[in-house]
């Protein structure tokens, strides 16, 4: 596959993994909220809401009305990380049926989630927690689901840029698109929101080698290309349901092996219907924006190629459809997955995105589920 990955690279489509952001806003935000992680004390919100490693790994679901995991919030302060709603949503990663980012709160992304997993496990849909249906998540993984993490002189490192310009126009003059810091690296890394990650870590140095910090237990996101692809057990088909918002994958004898919430087309650009194959995989991909996508705020005339890197706007992998330029790809905002649009492609968590292209096959069907 090696000359077609090259080729494939340089091929992402007409999608945006967002619509573009207020001037210097992403880097504005990175910065205040890495200031507002190192400032946080001990005894804050985290603590007094009960949010630690221990909380998380001790919670239990026995019935009644659970504050998260599935139901909504009944008041503005119970809109905080809760630690069932955070084991429940790394049992759930763990096993292959995606909530999204890992931010310890309901919404759509989980309760798709939890659903599909019910279904998969013989139980009666469910977007809200049951007992059958936790002991069904426990039972998939007796390991913790928070574990303690040393940050490394690496992850220190980088490298970083200081910020990701919004117009794609001034992206394309960076040399790589790389993170803005330690903390949005390692929230990734673990598959979880940034928000999640300070306040499970109130008063840690995130910037500083031999932080002890508390992450989620789950496979953590790896980098760079992959050889002897696909991997086991191999996804054949995959459905884009536009009106749930997410893509779930299939083997050949129709068993249901993934499921990620995702983002499908735009009123502006709607996704395809009908059906298409997967031609390839490229890993670490640029972005080449032509002139013929006329989309809204960019004015360039002529064609220009952004830089791979997770915040490049198709993330860290693009897997290529036999519709041209389109594709299933990552995202520079997970936490948006699910919640905005995309132009016209298909778009998942970074992670969530690498984990299909390890298990796609060449060839494999992509149906596109109507509205």
């Amino acid at each position: 596959m090696g000359l077609a990955l090259v080729l494939l690279a340089g091929l992402a489509g007409p999608c945006l993994a967002q619509k573009a952001k207020p001037e210097g806003s992403k880097a504005q935000e990175s910065k205040a909220q890495e200031t507002k992680s190192k400032d946080a004390k001990p005894d804050d919100k985290a603590e007094a809401a009960g949010l630690t490693r221990d909380a998380v790994n001790a919670a239990a679901f026995s019935g009644g009305d659970p504050k998260g995991a599935g139901k909504k919030a009944r008041a503005k302060d119970d809109d905080k990380p809760d630690p069932l709603t955070v084991k429940v949503q790394v049992l759930l990663d763990r096993a292959r049926f995606s909530p999204g980012a890992i931010d310890g709160r309901d919404g759509e992304n989980l309760q798709g989630a939890l659903s599909a997993f019910a279904v998969a496990q013989g139980l009666p849909e469910a977007k809200s927690l049951t007992p059958e249906l936790f002991d069904k998540l426990q039972a998939t993984s007796a390991d913790p689901v928070a574990a303690e993490y040393t940050i490394t002189e690496d992850d220190v490192k980088g490298p970083y840029v200081e910020k990701i310009p919004p117009k794609l126009e001034e992206q394309a003059d960076l040399k790589a698109m790389d993170y803005t810091n330690p903390r949005e690296m390692l929230a990734e890394r673990f598959h979880m929101s940034r928000d999640l990650l300070s306040a499970l870590n109130p008063g840690k140095a995130l910037d500083t080698a031999g932080t002890v910090i508390t992450v989620a237990a789950v496979p953590a996101m790896e980098r760079g290309k992959v050889k002897d692809l696909p991997k086991s057990p191999r996804v054949s088909r995959i459905e884009v349901d536009k009106a749930s918002r997410d893509v779930r994958a299939f083997d050949k004898s129709g068993k249901l092996l993934a499921y990620y919430p995702a983002s499908i087309g735009s009123e502006e650009k709607p996704a395809p219907d009908g059906s298409a194959k997967v031609k390839g995989v490229a890993f670490e991909p640029s972005y080449t924006y032509n002139p013929k996508y006329k989309f809204a705020g960019v004015k360039s005339k002529s064609k220009f190629s952004i830089h791979p890197g997770p915040n490049n706007p198709v993330g860290v992998v693009w897997i290529d459809l036999s519709i041209p330029s389109y594709g299933i790809h990552g995202t520079p905002e997970p936490e948006k997955v699910g919640k905005t649009e995309s132009h016209g492609c298909i778009r998942l968590t970074n992670w969530d995105a690498r984990d299909l292209a390890l298990h796609v096959e060449r060839g494999a069907t992509v149906a596109f589920k109507a509205e």
